[in-house]
């Protein structure tokens, strides 16, 4: 895995433009990227698919890679008679961390125009409430339009336009440290990419089939109808997952930046198969890849519909930390991703149809 080309994908990928139902950018840089790993196709859902070439035997069990391709963004609701914009989240944010930031709002032309998520300053509100966290209800986006009508004809603007942070990748090579958007989950489509890579002309014992999912981040939509069409014996997910070092007490940390990927035991909609994770843990151990575990009361992943796509499916989340994910910047190691990377490549060179069995 070449560093420089990697670090390039990434940052193509976390800058494209593709909020939840509007994956386009992001599937045709994947297409671009995945070139020679193997047959593309594509449902009505935009998820994409890549069938892996390579030998295999002919009854080889189907290992699902997963990740998703949509980011948290928003979408306008309604123009106002001032020329703001109303507008919905699209994905799971928290009031406080919205207004006062750069977006970029998608045009009936298909070109992204700035605006600013605003709410009602300070001066204007009264003392009891200047320290409330508005609602995201109580917000704007603000594209520097005066009236409706400029903001639907000079500006134009439509009702349902996809609004995404407005946010550029940067890596800071000297600390290992990756800023940008969309961590969530590109980085877990960057994943597969660079696995597939090294797994490239090498004799496998499972038939590998790598799903983009679209909208994970508003009901895990995409992987409902990607386990259906891919039909998994047993599946990887790949996510960026939230780091926790800055948040919680140091006993209570299980997903640090630069500790390795984190491979969790339990969340909101599914307890790992624990065959596949002691496998998936032995291998880390015996590879000399560090990694975390965690044990989650919150949160979910693809995971928990794949897991039940015809048949119980053995899973497993590879998660990349990221810090301050659900917001318009994240942080993480490359280090992180390339080493569960490593790991996945690892785990997928150990598996056979006797061991999926097993599991």
């Amino acid at each position: 895995m070449e560093k420089e080309n990697t670090l390039k994908m990434i940052e193509m990928l976390s800058n494209a433009r593709g909020v939840s139902g509007f994956e386009d950018e992001a599937a045709a840089l994947i297409r671009g990227f995945g070139g020679g790993l193997g047959e593309f196709s594509e449902d009505a859902m935009r998820n994409l698919y890549i069938k892996r070439s390579g030998i295999t035997p002919p009854d080889a069990p189907v290992l699902q890679l997963d990740a998703h391709s949509d980011e948290v963004g928003f979408m306008v609701k309604a123009v106002r008679p001032n020329g703001t914009l109303d507008f919905i989240p699209l994905g799971g944010w928290v009031g406080y961390c919205v207004p006062a930031h750069r977006v970029l709002v998608r045009n009936a032309d298909g070109a992204y125009i700035p605006g600013i998520i605003a709410s009602k300053p300070p001066h204007f509100l009264p003392p009891d409430q200047q320290k409330l966290t508005p609602d995201i209800s109580d917000m704007v986006i603000d594209i520097g339009a005066s009236s409706d009508r400029e903001a639907r004809e000079d500006y134009r603007i439509r009702i349902a336009s996809p609004v995404v942070p407005d946010v550029r990748f940067e890596y800071r090579g000297e600390h290992d440290i990756m800023i940008g958007k969309a961590f969530d989950n590109r980085l877990g489509c960057a994943a597969i990419l660079a696995a597939l890579g090294e797994l490239a002309g090498a004799e496998l014992a499972v038939n590998i089939k790598a799903a983009f999912a679209s909208q994970e981040e508003v009901g895990l939509r995409g992987a409902t109808a990607s386990a259906q069409e891919v039909k998994p014996d047993i599946a990887i997910v790949f996510e960026g997952c939230p780091a926790d070092d800055t948040v919680v007490e140091g006993y209570a940390v299980q997903t640090a930046l630069k500790k390795g990927p984190m491979l969790r035991h339990i969340d909101a909609r599914m307890i790992t198969n624990p065959r596949f994770q002691r496998f998936s843990l032995d291998i880390a151990e015996a590879r000399h890849i560090p990694f975390q575990e965690a044990v989650r009361t919150g949160g979910s992943t693809n995971g928990g519909v794949i897991q039940f796509s015809g048949k119980a499916v053995p899973v497993i989340v590879i998660g990349i930390p990221v810090r301050y994910i659900h917001t318009h910047y994240g942080i993480a190691s490359y280090t992180d991703f390339e080493n569960s990377v490593k790991l996945a490549c690892g785990i997928i060179r150990g598996l056979n149809r006797e061991t999926v069995e097993g599991f």
